[in-house]
C-alpha cells in the first residue's frame, strides 16, 4: 500500500482524524522498522552459515563447460580449481594401469618417436653424472614441486617408466597448484598441500633399481611456489633419515657445476643420467595454448583410461617419454632387465652418450 499526500488542505481536516491517522502511522512506521531490522539479521546469519560453502562451490567449479566430467573409481577431480579425492590412495585397478601395461604400449610409442610420428614435444637433452648409489642398486632420485605443473605432467612418465623395473603398492591422487593449471596428476606419498615442507620417500619396490623421491610442498590453491635448496636440505635434516640427507648432499654436489646444477623442477637422475626439467610436453589430446591445457579438465579416471589406450595421443606421448627414461636406466644397468630388449630402447639407448 502507497500513502499519497492528501490534496486538501491540513487546516480544513477534522483534527481527530489527523491525530488517529498520525498514530496509525507511527505504528506502521514501527513494526516495518523492526521487520526490517530482523530481515537484515537473518541475511547476515544466513550468509555467515553459507559463505563457506558458496566460495567452495565457485572455486570447485570455475569451469562449467567441462565435456565428460565423471567420477571414477580411481577419484575425481580435474574440473579446475578442485581439490577433490586429493591424498587418497589409487584403487587396485587404475594402480594396475601404471604397473602393468604390456612392453608393447612402450614399444609402439618409442617407435612413433623415432619415426618422429608423435604429436607432442619429447625432450631427449641429458646430462651424464656418476650416480648415486644406495644399497648397491642403481637409483632414480627426484626432486620435484606439487605446486609444479611439469612435476604434474612428468610425475605420469617417471611411473610409467619405473614400473618397468619393479612396482608401486601406493600411489596418490593429486594435483598441481590452483595457480599453475591444477593439472590432474599422482603423488608418490600423501603430503602437506597445505603448508610449506618437503616430503621423502615413496611405495616404490624393485630388485633392480631404487627410487628416492624428494616432494617440494607450499600450499596448492595458490601458484607455484619452490623453497630454496638452503631451506630443502634443513627440511630433510629435520626427517632424520640419513639416505634422504645424503641423496640431498649429491643434487647439492652436482649444483656446483653450472652444467649440472638444479634450476628448478622437475630434476631427475635416472642411473648415470641426469634430465634437468621434465623431458615431454605432453598435455591431453589436443595441443595445449598457453591458458589452456586440456589435461586440466580431466578427471585422474580418464587420465588413467587414456593411458591405458596406447593408441591415445596423450598416451604415447607419455608411454614415450618414459621410453627414455628406461632408456637412461637401460644403459646404467647394463641392460639387466626385460624391458632392455625393446627394439625401441634399444635405439634409444644407443642415442644416450
Amino acid at each position: 500500500m502507497i500513502l499519497m499526500p492528501s490534496k486538501k488542505p491540513l487546516q480544513n481536516r477534522d483534527q481527530k482524524s489527523i491525530q488517529r491517522s498520525l498514530h496509525h502511522l507511527r505504528i506502521i512506521s514501527y513494526a516495518a522498522f523492526i521487520l526490517g531490522a530482523l530481515a537484515l539479521v537473518s541475511s547476515v546469519l544466513i550468509l555467515y552459515v553459507l559463505a563457506p560453502g558458496i566460495v567452495h562451490a565457485v572455486a570447485s567449479h570455475q569451469s562449467t563447460t567441462t565435456p565428460n566430467a565423471t567420477t571414477s573409481a580411481a577419484g575425481s577431480g580435474g574440473l579446475g580449481s578442485t581439490l577433490a579425492g586429493i591424498n587418497t590412495p589409487l584403487n587396485s585397478s587404475a594402480l594396475a594401469v601404471i604397473n602393468n601395461e604390456p612392453n608393447a604400449f612402450f614399444e609402439q610409442a618409442g617407435a612413433a618417436y623415432l619415426n618422429g610420428s608423435l604429436a607432442d614435444p619429447i625432450f631427449p637433452s641429458t646430462n651424464k653424472v656418476a650416480g648415486f648409489a644406495y644399497n648397491n642398486k642403481t637409483t632414480v632420485l627426484y626432486l620435484g614441486s606439487i605446486t609444479c605443473v611439469f612435476c604434474g605432467e612428468n610425475r605420469w612418465a617417471m611411473a610409467l617408466a619405473l614400473s618397468r623395473f619393479g612396482s608401486f603398492s601406493k600411489l596418490f591422487i593429486g594435483y598441481s597448484s590452483f595457480g599453475d593449471h591444477d593439472l590432474p596428476t599422482i603423488y608418490w606419498t600423501q603430503v602437506d598441500y597445505n603448508g610449506s615442507t618437503d616430503e621423502i620417500g615413496n611405495y616404490y619396490s624393485s630388485n633392480i633399481i631404487t627410487f628416492l623421491s624428494i616432494e617440494d610442498t607450499h600450499p596448492i590453491t595458490g601458484g607455484f611456489v619452490l623453497n630454496t635448496l638452503p631451506q630443502i636440505e634443513s627440511n630433510i635434516a629435520a626427517k632424520g633419515n640419513s639416505t634422504y640427507v645424503k641423496a640431498f648432499n649429491y643434487i647439492l654436489n652436482l649444483s656446483n657445476n653450472k652444467t649440472t646444477a638444479f634450476q628448478g623442477t622437475p630434476y631427475t637422475i635416472w642411473g648415470r643420467y641426469l634430465f634437468s626439467g621434465a623431458d615431454a610436453e605432453v598435455f591431453g589430446n589436443s595441443t595445449p595454448t598457453s591458458s589452456t591445457l586440456p589435461l586440466t579438465y580431466m578427471t585422474h579416471g580418464q587420465v588413467l583410461s587414456q593411458i591405458a589406450n596406447p593408441t591415445d595421443q596423450f598416451a604415447k606421448g607419455e608411454y614415450a617419454a618414459a621410453d627414455l627414461y628406461v632408456a637412461a636406466i637401460c644403459k646404467s644397468i647394463n641392460n639387466n632387465a626385460e624391458v632392455c630388449s625393446l627394439p625401441a630402447i634399444v635405439s634409444m639407448e644407443s642415442q644416450l652418450t
